[in-house]
């Protein structure tokens, strides 16, 4: 009999800034508002997040498993952490994840991750939260994995995973700057910063946090998405930087069953983002799931002829 695996993910708000994360190295002694997941082979993951209007606006990747397709999701919380809204933002037809937002320029902005698109790219807010607009203007000279901008010292620069050769997707980080956000985009060098599955995919926002630029990486040595690492380096962004290993932050004990995997620690203000896993085994359900895709893509493919 076949074994079947399904991941499924779990968006938390963790009730600490990133930095005192960051120091701790640990989320067991914080307190974290779990928010609820849509349905059966439905899940939240890549939560990001912005405070506007005493709002805390959470974007997130909603994946479904009948569909095999992501889209990007908003859930608005109030002071309380209580969901007050949310809905659809954003959807292609190709797979979308890891919703990156951020404010510059007097703008709102999303890069999300739609690799399969070919392309990366970048979307404006044309009236917030809701409704986005791509940025043509915009050039990136690769589909990149998990971009994550951060403006240091005059300069952009985009840490990120490169879409081939497939196995790079886990396990090379690359580095792109660019004196505007919208570019010309250069890689800062021929050949990634790092390689292994342990800490060279991006896995949340880079912040300078006690004057050390921290960027949260996947460690996927055991999972996809098992843990977070920490890396942490004293220099600005360039094409040499060594980094230094911090802690792994695992999912909290009191996030059972959803104790198998964490791949997101972003900053969103006096709170942070995450998300926790736990894997589904043996579920007959899920085969049918499965086949019906295939059989949709196999006459999808044949009428196309």
């Amino acid at each position: 009999m076949s074994i079947f695996k399904t991941d499924i993910w779990r968006v938390g708000v963790v009730q600490a800034g990133f930095s005192d994360i960051c120091a701790t190295g640990s989320l067991d002694p914080f307190t974290i508002r779990w928010l609820p997941n849509p349905g059966r082979y439905r899940f939240l993951a890549d939560p990001f997040g912005i405070w506007r209007d005493d709002r805390l606006h959470v974007f997130v990747e909603h994946y479904d498993y009948r569909t095999r397709k992501g889209e990007i999701h908003l859930l608005i919380l109030n002071r309380a952490l209580e969901i007050i809204q949310q809905g659809k933002v954003l959807s292609e037809p190709w797979h979308l994840s890891y919703p990156f937002i951020f404010e510059a320029d007097g703008e709102t902005w999303m890069l999300p991750e739609a690799c399969r698109s070919g392309r990366l790219t970048l979307y404006r807010a044309r009236r917030f939260p809701w409704e986005w607009e791509t940025v043509p203007e915009f050039r990136f000279p690769h589909a990149a994995i998990d971009a994550s901008p951060i403006f240091a010292e005059g300069v952009w620069w985009m840490f990120y995973a490169p879409s081939s050769p497939h196995a790079d997707r886990m396990a090379a980080l690359r580095l792109a700057r660019a004196n505007t956000l919208f570019g010309t985009w250069e890689d800062v060098s021929t050949q990634p910063l790092r390689r292994g599955l342990g800490s060279s995919r991006m896995g949340g926002t880079p912040r300078i946090v006690d004057g050390r630029l921290t960027l949260p990486m996947q460690d996927c040595t055991e999972t996809y998405g098992g843990a977070i690492r920490l890396l942490t380096t004293e220099t600005s962004p360039n094409e040499s930087m060594r980094f230094q290993e911090s802690f792994r932050i695992t999912a909290p004990h009191g996030a059972y069953p959803f104790t198998a995997g964490l791949h997101t620690l972003s900053a969103a203000g006096d709170v942070t983002l995450i998300d926790a896993k736990r894997i589904l085994r043996n579920v007959p359900a899920r085969a049918g799931i499965d086949l019906r895709h295939h059989i949709e893509k196999w006459w999808k493919q044949r009428s196309a002829r």
